[in-house]
């Protein structure tokens, strides 16, 4: 099968055919960042041309038995250039970000706890807002997914955020050869809105539906870059008896979850609560579903408060270091944090 016909831009199977890629064969045993260097695009658009090479290259029929589960191998440089150059999901609060790594990492699934009103629903439509930052202005130009289990997401507040978004992105340069001018105007709050799009969850078997059947949905829609899910928590902890089926059901979810990150490039933000645990003798506040359920998340986030201010600390991550960083919640959002009076927000 030749290039040109692969289900691409326009403009990379231009690149693909001027730089001598011009079949299928040509992408074997290539690195992304060896096509990123031939074609002159990130190493992120080279992985996702790769893919599409390799699922028609499988669908076509044309490779061995099972060659288009070992094409994807990558070397461990691969990974750090991955890395190096993946665009995070910023909050809009300098300190959280710092600690973050520069913010929320997509293909890792993060889990955010703390008690209620400390700003875990603020934080995630936060999230699903700055996700949608155009890349021109250093963002995504992504669009949300965002599963409610409790009934918390307010479209008010959404609209909100989205005008305080859009007016922070105004002191923010272009990085196109398009003038500044036109890089803003076409920033609307409807448009904000309509990149996130909602699922209400009633129950468990709702919720585990939703998950399951996500991929069909990702795949109508590519530029999904975050999936958000608002709590992870409210319906297993009620109605279970079989505490067993409970932890097998909540093993499956995460593995969906995980593999829908990696596969489709997203990250993955699961709010969580807490409940009360006893420990040395006295009962002490953790995060619900207990100790098994905390090796489901790449990254572990635990907002609490310090008097009258939120903090966000690092509880687990392979790669972040256990830091703490405020951070204040106003009609605009999330921001770095204002000597203020506490307020309490869902």
């Amino acid at each position: 099968m030749e290039t040109i016909c692969l289900p691409l831009a326009p403009s990379h199977r231009a690149r693909l055919v001027s730089a001598g890629y011009r079949t299928l064969d040509s992408f074997n045993n290539l690195s992304p960042l060896d096509l990123a260097r031939d074609i002159g695009v990130s190493s992120e658009e080279a992985l996702d041309i790769l893919k599409v090479a390799w699922r028609t290259k499988a669908i076509d029929g044309n490779s061995p038995k099972g060659a288009n589960l070992l094409a994807g191998a990558k070397t461990a440089w691969d990974l750090l250039c991955e890395e190096k150059t993946m665009k995070r999901i910023v909050t809009f609060c300098e300190d959280l970000d710092v600690i973050l790594g520069g913010g929320i990492c997509r293909k890792e699934v993060t889990e955010v706890g703390g008690v209620p009103g400390i700003g875990k629903t603020q934080l995630g439509i936060q999230l699903a807002i700055n996700v949608q930052i155009p890349v021109d202005l250093g963002g995504l130009g992504g669009q949300a997914i965002y599963i409610d289990t409790e009934g918390s997401f307010m479209v008010e507040r959404v609209c909100q955020i989205a005008k305080a978004c859009i007016e922070k992105l105004k002191d923010i340069p272009c990085t196109s050869e398009r003038k500044v001018e036109e890089c803003h105007t076409k920033l609307k709050v409807d448009d904000f809105l309509s990149n996130i799009f909602y699922f209400r969850a009633c129950n468990y078997t709702e919720q585990i539906a939703v998950i399951n059947y996500m991929d069909k949905f990702i795949e109508e829609r590519d530029k999904v870059k975050i999936i958000i899910v608002d709590s992870v928590t409210f319906h297993f902890r009620q109605d279970f008896e079989d505490l067993a089926l409970r932890t097998r059901l909540l093993g499956g979810m995460s593995q969906k979850l995980m593999r829908l990150a990696e596969e489709y490039d997203t990250a993955v933000v699961l709010m969580n609560q807490v409940t009360t645990k006893f420990s040395g003798g006295s009962f002490q506040l953790a995060l619900a579903l207990g100790e098994s359920w905390s090796h489901a998340c790449t990254n572990r986030v635990v907002l609490y408060w310090n008097g009258d201010n939120r903090f966000g600390y690092i509880d687990k991550s392979p790669s972040l270091q256990s830091a703490s960083a405020p951070f204040s919640i106003t009609t605009g959002g999330i921001c770095n944090l204002e000597r203020n009076k506490r307020i309490k927000m869902a």
